[in-house]
């Protein structure tokens, strides 16, 4: 079942159809460069801004006119077929008009028309205004163009996507931390190959110093037997021979003993 149209929509577009027709009588038909965020994400019940600016061959005027149209993303949903008028705006009355009675009191014009920016504030959002956002902009003798689109996504909390400065934030951050870490581990590195050099100059010192007394100890051993060779030599005298007669006659044979004298020389 299509959804009914208020006397706000009727009204609206019979005033713009007017207006058209004495544009068109005028003035030659020329295009209008609209142009509109891709997508936009917003948390349930906050407030959502739909941006759309335009750029025409001439100022704007009082003629000048803004449309906004929806689309729904839901198949269940009476919106999902075709785009249905949410909002219009004049600037011959100041003022814009909702299309559609489930954006009532929700849609507002938030831009500025002179400036050629005609966004408009959808708050609070709903999961119901997941879809496709048509914005279309005439200027008159400028009324032909592509109407820009916008596809708002109305998710809980948890599934914000990460904004341009928290990205940043956090990129600095953890590229800080990366350094942080590779420092840590260099000192880390850097006094263990430290202490084991120090730990390899104690063990050649202590080679050195255990080899180095052993031909001290030679030289004292070999100074020992120079000296036990001394005193030795000191301590032995000449060997004297003599022969002793043991008989007690004149005429007998005599025995001989051999006696060994030693003169022992005293130090």
């Amino acid at each position: 079942m299509e959804p009914k149209r208020s006397i706000n929509t009727c009204l609206p577009s019979a005033l713009t159809g007017f207006t058209l027709f004495v544009v068109l009588v005028t003035h030659g038909v020329r295009a209008v460069d609209i142009h509109a965020d891709s997508e936009v994400v917003v948390q349930n019940g906050t407030t959502g801004i739909l941006r759309c600016t335009f750029k025409s061959n001439v100022k704007v005027s009082n003629w000048t006119s803004v449309t906004w149209s929806f689309q729904s993303s839901q198949p269940d949903s009476r919106f999902s077929k075709s785009p249905f008028n949410i909002f219009h705006f004049f600037i011959i009355s100041g003022r814009g008009f909702t299309g559609l009675n489930e954006f009532e009191g929700r849609v507002e014009f938030a831009g500025d028309i002179k400036k050629q920016d005609v966004s408009i504030r959808l708050s609070p959002t709903h999961f119901s205004d997941n879809g496709t956002y048509f914005c279309d902009v005439k200027n008159p003798p400028d009324v032909t163009g592509t109407q820009a689109r916008t596809e708002l996504r109305v998710v809980l909390k948890e599934s914000l996507p990460m904004s341009t400065t928290t990205a940043i934030v956090a990129g600095v951050c953890g590229a800080l931390l990366l350094l942080v870490l590779i420092a840590v581990v260099a000192c880390v590195v850097m006094r263990v190959l430290h202490n084991r050099h120090e730990y390899e100059g104690c063990t050649s010192l202590e080679s050195v110093s255990s080899r180095a007394p052993q031909p001290l100890k030679k030289a004292e051993s070999n100074l020992d037997g120079c000296r036990s060779t001394g005193q030795s030599g000191q301590l032995q005298g000449p060997v004297i021979y003599a022969q002793l007669d043991h008989s007690g006659s004149k005429n007998s044979f005599h025995k001989m003993e051999p006696v060994v004298y030693a003169d022992i020389r005293k130090n």
